[in-house]
């Protein structure tokens, strides 16, 4: 691998006490680079879900709304999602380091901000800050992975980024439930924030020491027009999506999900027209003409709602309708976080020529593994021994399938359009979260939220040591929650079959290749 940190303006000449100090100057180690980079992204990623335990805590400590506390969560998340093609743009233009550092350090502002809100006004203020720094901060990754890493490096690399992209929505859970119910010194929620300050500190200095500083800024403009209609567009898709059920679908909800249609549109358009007079479009067309980016994008957002919003839906059965705590429920999911980071570092052995196949078989994987979940917890049981193997099944068919399609979106792009992908393929995830959240989430949400059957109820009062009216209609809920996701998992698969026909895996072959020779 090239050297990344030396100076070529630096003469080759005999030792001088000049040149001695650039001669032993060190290239950092890319598994040091990786590690900074992973934990930023880890940081940012668990902040989405960490905050989910604590609102109860918030609403009494902030004498909060309901609607107060549905923006402290949901500004984070809008802000990210809204800013991170414009985020991959940003660091092309003025270096990926520059603009991970500056995302980084207004996040780890913006927690310290968190931490000590007096209201809920400026908590909700400061959440969309951290949202905009994450947004900064995370489309670099993908570029600083090409950078640092090739061939099956850089594979191994990317795998570990789609681990910790699953497994920090099952931490968030775990973490926050530990860190409310300690109320270290008596300070409540605010350890959810506060903790990220020392750690964002940390990764600061690391990533200053670390990280690359050479990497050839891109020339290609901001592109304003799209970067305006693309985040209306977004914005209008995202935001009826997060705050929609908790507000019973209001007229404004299902006006701005209609305009995004629309709006998209106008951003097509937008975009040609860009490129018609020689700019630099925020999305390219030859990036989205990409087969592998296309299918590998398309399966990827099938597989994320799935995962989110059955992991959303499951968490809900747990802690409401079994009444399990956030520790306890988020530790229910560890046989699911093994079997994803199982997947996701093993799938390369797969032999090259096998591995689309395995992709959509991990799909199909996945959903048995969710149909399976549903129902063994239909009788409103705890599952036992069934329940962890089928979380293990669903966690390695995810892992089987979420980093060798990072792999495979990314192969076929070139060089100069690694940004503006990287851009598309880290709001693929986050929008298909969000959507995940809202469709599936609002299918266990109705169901459960109902009137059990007068039958059920009856009988759940006339037997001793039966589940609880509540616990009945969850599971009952969780289970029709059930077939929708599976049936998405395998329209996941579905999507690979353009790249099934007449390739035998040349995407993933040609990256595991690239740097063995």
């Amino acid at each position: 691998m090239s050297e990344l940190t030396y100076d070529p303006d630096i003469p080759v000449t005999r030792p001088t006490p000049a040149t001695e100090p650039h001669r032993k100057r060190k290239r950092p180690h890319p598994n040091g680079i990786l590690l900074v980079i992973l934990g930023a992204v880890f940081m940012a990623l668990l902040d989405a879900t960490v905050v989910n335990v604590a609102t109860p805590t918030m609403r009494t400590d902030l004498h909060a709304t309901g609607s107060a506390l549905q923006l402290i969560v949901a500004g984070y998340t809008i802000s990210y999602a809204a800013l991170l093609i414009t985020g991959a743009r940003l660091g092309a233009r003025h270096g990926f380091r520059t603009v991970f550092l500056l995302g980084l350090a207004t996040f780890t502002l913006a927690s310290f901000g968190c931490g000590l809100a007096p209201g809920a006004g400026v908590l909700i203020g400061a959440r969309v800050v951290q949202g905009v720094g994450a947004g900064l901060m995370v489309p670099q990754i993908y570029s600083l992975i090409q950078l640092t890493f090739e061939g099956r490096a850089r594979a191994r690399a990317l795998s570990l980024y789609a681990t910790v992209v699953a497994l920090a929505v099952v931490v968030g859970q775990v973490v926050g439930g530990l860190l409310v119910s300690a109320d270290l010194f008596g300070t409540g929620w605010r350890p959810v924030f506060l903790i990220n300050v020392p750690v964002g500190a940390a990764l600061l200095v690391a990533a200053v020491r670390l990280l690359p500083r050479r990497t050839a800024p891109s020339s290609k403009g901001l592109d304003l027009p799209g970067v305006l209609t693309l985040t209306t567009a977004l914005l209008l898709l995202v935001v009826p999506l997060v705050l929609g059920h908790e507000q019973h679908w209001p007229r404004w909800a299902t006006g701005c999900l209609i305009a995004a249609v629309p709006a998209f549109a106008l951003f097509v358009l937008v975009e040609r027209a860009v490129a018609r007079r020689g700019g630099a479009p925020l999305v390219p067309g030859r990036v989205l003409r990409s087969r592998d980016l296309v299918c590998g994008a398309a399966a990827l957002f099938f597989s994320m709602a799935g995962y989110a919003g059955f992991l959303f839906s499951f968490s809900q059965h747990l802690q409401s309708g079994l009444g399990e705590s956030a520790i306890r429920a988020g530790l229910t999911f560890a046989p699911l976080a093994l079997g994803v980071a199982t997947g996701s570092l093993t799938w390369q052995r797969v032999p090259a020529r096998r591995q689309l196949h395995m992709i959509a078989a991990a799909c199909v994987l996945a959903a048995a593994g969710y149909l399976g979940i549903g129902l063994t917890l239909r009788a409103g049981g705890q599952g036992g021994l069934v329940l962890l193997v089928l979380q293990l099944l669903w966690g390695l068919g995810l892992g089987y399938t979420t980093s060798p399609l990072l792999t495979l979106a990314l192969s076929g792009i070139a060089p100069a359009d690694a940004a503006d992908a990287s851009g598309v393929l880290t709001t693929v995830p986050q929008i298909a979260q969000v959507v995940g959240v809202a469709a599936y989430g609002s299918v266990f949400l109705s169901l459960a939220d109902g009137p059990p059957a007068a039958g059920d109820q009856a009988a759940s009062a006339s037997v001793p040591g039966s589940v609880s009216a509540a616990a009945s209609a969850s599971a009952e809920a969780l289970h029709a929650t059930a077939l929708p996701v599976a049936v998405g998992a395998l329209l996941g698969a579905l999507a690979l079959v353009p790249l099934l026909r007449g390739r035998t895996g040349k995407g993933l072959a040609a990256v595991n290749r690239a740097g063995d020779n």
